[in-house]
């Protein structure tokens, strides 16, 4: 036992034999993100605190309770997986969950990623491909050695950059991640467009969202995307396009390079109108919205008994609670986090 201690206006049409999860808000809940670990080899200044105190190990769901756990979702309707963290590529023996989930692929789930900062890629690069993953996303918010090492606190640029080139070597599909931080990274976003397209990746850049105490004032570093599109478009030509990778990201063509530029917006624009995700922990606590506290506890259904129909009514009991968006604010009067757990609880 290894016990280690695309959102449209289309109605999603469930597989002959599958159910179907559908909220209050008549919105098909298709794709489940599964934080595996909420420890992180990196400690990014405005994700967690440098001194975190993470779960006790005995608090976490074993591997297989979470093959569980994604197993029933994916019989209750989840077309779509993502394992994060954390970093999902620290826990110990997590391939054995990756390569499981993966002999699922085509038989109830389309798809298995992986969300990741690019410290381990090099070393399991070839293992995810092997085990069916074909697409991951790459958190990477600045190309200059010296700003990663203090964005991230404990960060190593050449190794992150050594992961992507191992990455791509190995088949995988990459989309490189970058949360927009005024006065840090938003003069290098158009060479980080230029890097990201080159290489043949999209990149997607995101609002910094007010989740968990630490060490500064999110507003300093607030930038709304609105502000950010308005002057990238003083040097790129974009054109909006209907491309979906089944999350919130809306996305643009970009003219001079042909590649795709994505844009999540919590705070300026919150997409939850469209929301089809639920998110686990590894804990088994599902959070039904990444922006609120409501949650349930599966895991007192999955050590409950064996028989997984107490499961799947947990399931379905959580859904029927799924509100229709979050309450994300920042601004000057709300200097405290919408929500008090750090988005390395929950997952990205």
């Amino acid at each position: 036992m290894l016990n280690d201690t695309v959102v449209s206006s289309i109605p999603f049409e469930a597989p002959v034999g599958q159910q179907t999860l559908i909220d209050p808000f008549k919105r098909a809940v298709t794709y489940l993100r599964v934080s595996v670990t909420d420890r992180c080899d990196f400690r990014c200044t405005y994700c967690m605190a440098e001194h975190m105190t993470f779960l006790p190990k005995q608090e976490l769901l074993t591997l297989e309770e979470l093959h569980r756990l994604c197993s029933a979702f994916i019989a209750k309707g989840v077309r779509k997986l993502r394992l994060t963290g954390g970093e999902p590529l620290v826990r110990k023996n997590i391939m054995y969950l990756v390569r499981e989930l993966g002999k699922q692929i085509g038989s109830g789930l389309d798809e298995l990623t992986l969300t990741t900062n690019g410290s381990q890629l090099a070393r399991f690069a070839d293992e995810l491909y092997a085990a069916g993953v074909r697409r991951i996303n790459v958190s990477l918010d600045t190309l200059d050695p010296d700003k990663f090492r203090q964005i991230t606190r404990w960060g190593d640029f050449h190794k992150v950059m050594e992961g992507i080139d191992a990455a791509q070597k190995a088949g995988l599909k990459i989309k490189l991640n970058a949360v927009a931080l005024k006065d840090f990274n938003d003069a290098e976003m158009p060479d980080m467009i230029r890097f990201a397209h080159g290489r043949g990746m999209d990149l997607t850049v995101i609002e910094t969202m007010p989740m968990g105490e630490i060490e500064e004032d999110r507003t300093d570093r607030y930038l709304p995307l609105s502000k950010l599109r308005a002057d990238l478009e003083e040097q790129f030509t974009f054109s909006d396009i209907g491309y979906r990778t089944g999350g919130p990201a809306r996305y643009v063509e970009v003219r001079e390079t042909g590649g795709r530029l994505g844009f999540i917006t919590p705070m300026t624009h919150n997409f939850c109108e469209s929301c089809n995700r639920v998110r686990l922990t590894c804990t088994g606590t599902l959070y039904m919205c990444l922006g609120q506290n409501d949650a349930a506890d599966l895991r007192a259904a999955v050590r409950a008994t064996e028989d997984d129909g107490l499961l799947y009514a947990a399931i379905d009991e959580a859904i029927s609670r799924k509100p229709k968006g979050h309450d994300f604010i920042i601004d000057r009067t709300h200097n405290r986090p919408a929500v008090a757990r750090h988005m390395s609880v929950t997952g990205g």
